[in-house]
């Protein structure tokens, strides 16, 4: 091996056998140009990640990526989705005329494109796919997680992989890591080693080593579009404007919020305490109008009181049926129902509700990410109409309002951030049909030591 080979081996690329090359003009007309350039270019990786904010069409996209995939190589293509979006899929397919085909189990399985919720992956096992999508693939998040593990393992020998989801915030390097092992680009733990060190004595935090930072935003464009809306990456469209977004906080027993900090244990008393006020508030805003409405809660007992006090609502539940939880989720899609009560951890992911524009929050968790994608089901490119979201809390809970609101924008820089650091190369890579590699460009001369300089004369 001589020292340009072994250089060469030390590039650092998502580079992968499995390509497909298309014109983007080959693909459906009925996608929009940035939505082809993106399909033609994750065609053209074999494997890629789509971080598009919601209502940007990753559903046409990955639709349209499968039946290329279908067209070129055979065989079948799997896509993974959460509770009730496999049937939305599905509809959508017919609306790009793509047939999709929605299975419960390996018996289901058809040539062309198949779908299936994640919960269900289990019974997929042995299976043989040309291709495997995960829509909503922020599910990759958990590191140890059972079914992180389940899904790398089971499609390491898949030869085409694409990853879609909402983008994701650019400090959690576990999600880019999960995201990367999955599409076979490099493990985790080598990511890691390659691009972070740790921050201080706290092992679980790492930032990107100085020297490293250009590399690694470089090295994710190579595997992944970033863009949060088709301006990010140069596409002048009309009609990707989000709507005002109105949040109101509504203090359920009338008294000022309290400032000072409380306890976990604390802020569960303060709820319990007023949970039928806090209900009894929710239910005079729904039943006060004509409109439709999401209603999000997290204790049981919530979710009983305000479907029995809201009339004509209707209630998702953890212990429903898989198939009582998504005829549910659809006819509210479908205006079935005027009111829809339910949890951000079960219909907090995929759902696309723009026929929807006011919801109420009856308290908070924790999860600043709940309470986003809880939003955007409903706050998306799209929408029409402005969207009222109300968070129904009792005094003693604090400046809830307040503390989403400093959540939020911290969220919306970082990401800002993130799509700064990579629409160049996005740009780049969506321009050409060229794989992307770090370049070694050798500007310093070598300087032999004399004993070598001795050992080659003699030689």
């Amino acid at each position: 091996m001589n020292y340009d080979d072994f250089i060469s081996r030390k590039t650092i690329t998502a580079m992968h056998t499995d390509s497909i090359q298309l014109n983007a003009d080959d693909l459906n007309p009925m996608l929009y140009p940035f939505q082809r350039d993106i399909v033609r270019w994750a065609l053209a990786k074999g494997r890629a990640a789509i971080f598009a904010d919601c209502g940007l069409g990753k559903t046409p996209m990955q639709l349209e990526w499968a039946k290329r995939v279908i067209d070129a190589r055979g065989g079948m293509v799997l896509i993974l989705a959460p509770l009730a979006v496999a049937a939305q899929t599905v509809a959508e397919g017919s609306k790009f005329g793509i047939p999709v085909t929605q299975c419960e189990s390996k018996e289901d399985l058809q040539p062309g494109i198949n779908i299936t919720n994640y919960e269900k992956l289990g019974k997929f096992e042995d299976c043989t796919f040309t291709g495997v999508v995960l829509d909503e693939s922020s599910i990759l998040k958990s590191f140890s997680g059972k079914v992180r593990n389940q899904i790398i393992d089971y499609f390491c020998n898949t030869p085409f992989r694409l990853a879609c989801t909402a983008t994701p915030a650019p400090n959690d390097f576990m999600e880019l890591g999960n995201h990367s092992e999955f599409l076979g680009i490099m493990s985790y733990s080598e990511m890691l080693a390659m691009f972070f060190v740790h921050d201080g004595g706290e092992t679980s935090k790492w930032r990107l080593k100085g020297h490293a930072e250009d590399v690694f935003w470089r090295w994710m464009g190579s595997w992944a579009v970033v863009m949060n809306s088709p301006a990010d990456l140069g596409y002048q469209m009309d009609g990707y404007d989000l709507p005002a977004l109105r949040v109101h906080e509504v203090i359920a027993d009338g008294e000022i919020p309290v400032s000072e900090s409380l306890t976990l244990t604390e802020r569960r008393k303060a709820r319990r305490d007023t949970l039928l006020q806090r209900c009894g508030v929710a239910a005079d805003l729904v039943n006060g109008s004509d409109e439709q409405w999401l209603v999000w809660c997290d204790l049981n007992d919530e979710s009983h009181a305000l479907t029995h006090n809201i009339q004509h609502a209707v209630e998702v539940q953890g212990s429903d049926k898989p198939r009582d939880k998504a005829s549910r989720m659809l006819c509210f899609s479908a205006g079935v129902y005027k009111c829809l009560v339910t949890k951000p951890s079960i219909a907090g992911f995929g759902m696309n509700w723009q026929n929807c524009s006011k919801m109420i929050f009856v308290g908070l968790s924790d999860s600043y990410e709940q309470y986003y994608q809880a939003v955007r089901r409903c706050w998306r490119f799209g929408q029409k109409k402005p969207v009222d979201v109300y968070i129904v809390i009792s005094s003693k809970e604090g400046c809830v309002k307040e503390n989403i609101e400093r959540k939020q924008a911290d969220c919306e820089k970082m990401r800002e951030a993130m799509v700064e650091q990579t629409k160049e190369i996005t740009k780049q890579e969506l321009k050409s049909t060229c794989r992307l590699a770090t370049p070694y460009e050798p500007k310093v001369s070598m300087i032999l030591p004399k004993w070598e300089e001795f050992q080659n004369e003699c030689a």
